[in-house]
This record gives structure tokens, C-alpha cells and sequence, in this order.
């Protein structure tokens, strides 16, 4: 049996499925298994998948008609044969370290029940934008009585690893999450015990353009209010939407968002980014006033 199941789901990754899947393999922890859940991709995800499964054995490939996240990462979970499973998300990376440290982590004390890692957020050329880091104890404190505006969770959905008991045992990702299903389920973990985060980057995102938390910003926010409600004893209704944002604006927000994170560091590609994000959206007050106001 490996000691960790790395679990990923994915959904027309072909693009950035190659560089994932190696920064996972090429782990100074060797002995886990990788299972890969194909959501329905209608690109070259599947083929690209069964190359690597035939080349390592380590890496199961499951596939399904496309039922979205949630539903993927309940099914991987469910057939992860290792004592502990760490997340993956399909465009991201591991550093070589990453599995083998947070292992070491997790075992530090039998009372942890969460590791993270600090996680850097790259513009999609790779251009650096931000590190998030966390303090294992503030955030579990959070997790258990913040409210939706100032709650905090782990530095990525992605950076997580978990003993499979304790998933099993906290009701694991839950089906009427379509969006929030990380947040939900670290509420329940983190009432079972502490939390933990290695204080270096071990993980790097990619902000992509029109990604799902820009989409479908409002029903994340309503998706953390009602597991708030259910982590307090209360069971609420999921409120009306307004509908999710379109792609060219979705687009062109995220744009923005890279360009001004640029913009601060003094990075001059912020230009390229605001130009791209006024290409989508040409009305996009905020983005023509990167160009004029003064640099902080």
C-alpha cells in the first residue's frame, strides 16, 4: 500500500496536464499513487491520461460523464487506497518537496488532522503575483467562528493533505457543494483537530482568466454562507442567484485583477495584461485607469 493517494480531477486540462502530472511523479516521496478522475474531457485529456498511466504505475486513471468537481473529487477520494490523500489541481504545481514534507507535518502530532503549505500565485506567463502563507492555529480558529467576510482557509484548495480516516469521518466532500465543497469540508475537519502549515512554498497556482471563483463568484460566496450556517447548527435554504458573470467579462476582470497585482510589484507586464483585459471588456473603467494613476 503507498503511504499517499494524490488525487486530482480533471476537466479538458490537456494544456497543462503534462507539467502537473510530472511535478507529482517526480516527488522526492516516492511511494504514493496518483488517481487521475477525468470529468468528461472532451479534449486530449484522456489520451494524454492512459500515456502516463501505461509509463507509471503508479497512476490510476478514472473516467466519467462530466458531473463537475465536487462529484470527481468524491469518487477519487473513495478510491484512494493510501492512508492519507493529498489534493492536486490540474494547471498547478508541486515542488519536488512538497508530499514528503507535509507527510512529515501530518505525522508531527496525532491531533493534526489538515496540512497546507504557503502557495504562489503566478499570472499565466509564470509572472510571480503573490504568496499566500498561513498560521495553522489562526486559521482553524477562523474555520470554527468567523463569519463569510472574514473567514479563512487554506492557501489553496490544491495544498491539502488529510488522513483518510479523518475525511471519512468528517462526511468527506459533500455533494450539494457545487463550488465551496474545499471550504466545507475544512470546517468539519477542523472541528476534529488542529491544523498545520509548512512555512515555505511548496505549491504554485496559476490565476487562469475566467476561472470558476471570477464565473461564479456570488455562488461561492452563498455556498460559504450556508456551510457557515450548517458549521453553527443551522440549516438555511441556498438563497436566489443573480446569473453567473459572462466569459468575456469574467475574462476581462481576471485580467485586471493580474494586471494591477503586477502593477505593484513593478512588474511592466502588468501593460500586456490591462491591454488584454480592455480587449475583452473595452468598458472596463477600472483597467483604463491603470494606465493614468500614479504607481504606488
Amino acid at each position: 500500500m503507498a503511504k499517499i493517494s494524490v488525487v486530482m480531477a480533471v476537466f479538458n486540462g490537456a494544456g497543462a496536464f503534462p507539467a502537473t502530472m510530472a511535478s507529482i511523479l517526480e516527488q522526492t516521496e516516492r511511494d504514493l499513487e496518483v488517481i487521475v478522475v477525468d470529468d468528461g474531457s472532451t479534449d486530449d485529456t484522456p489520451r494524454l491520461a492512459a500515456e502516463v498511466a501505461r509509463t507509471d504505475p503508479r497512476v490510476r486513471v478514472l473516467t466519467q460523464a462530466n458531473a463537475g468537481l465536487t462529484r470527481a473529487l468524491i469518487r477519487g477520494c473513495e478510491e484512494a487506497r493510501a492512508p492519507v490523500i493529498a489534493r492536486q489541481d490540474c494547471g498547478d504545481r508541486s515542488h519536488p518537496e512538497r508530499l514528503a514534507k507535509q507527510l512529515a507535518a501530518l505525522e508531527a502530532g496525532p491531533d493534526v488532522v489538515l496540512v497546507s503549505c504557503s502557495t504562489r500565485y503566478l499570472a499565466p506567463g509564470g509572472e510571480e503575483l503573490y504568496v499566500v502563507e498561513g498560521d495553522g492555529d489562526e486559521v482553524r480558529r477562523s474555520l470554527r467562528e468567523d463569519s463569510v467576510e472574514t473567514i479563512r482557509g487554506l492557501s489553496h484548495h490544491g495544498s491539502a493533505m488529510f488522513r483518510r480516516d479523518d475525511y471519512v469521518a468528517a462526511g468527506g466532500y459533500r455533494e450539494r457543494f457545487r463550488v465551496a465543497q474545499d471550504l466545507d469540508l475544512w470546517v468539519r475537519m477542523a472541528a476534529r483537530g488542529r491544523i498545520a502549515f509548512v512555512p515555505e512554498v511548496l505549491y504554485e497556482a496559476i490565476v487562469e482568466p475566467g476561472a470558476i471563483s471570477t464565473r461564479k463568484r456570488a455562488e461561492q460566496i452563498e455556498a460559504a454562507r450556508v456551510a457557515l450556517a450548517l458549521r453553527d447548527g443551522k440549516e438555511v435554504a441556498s438563497a436566489a442567484l443573480p446569473p453567473p458573470v459572462s466569459a468575456r467579462r469574467a475574462e476581462a476582470n481576471t485580467l485586471y485583477f493580474i494586471a494591477s497585482c503586477l502593477r505593484r510589484r513593478r512588474d511592466p507586464h502588468w501593460r500586456a495584461y490591462a491591454g488584454r483585459a480592455l480587449r475583452r471588456n473595452p468598458l472596463l473603467l477600472r483597467a483604463w485607469l491603470l494606465f493614468v494613476r500614479p504607481a504606488r
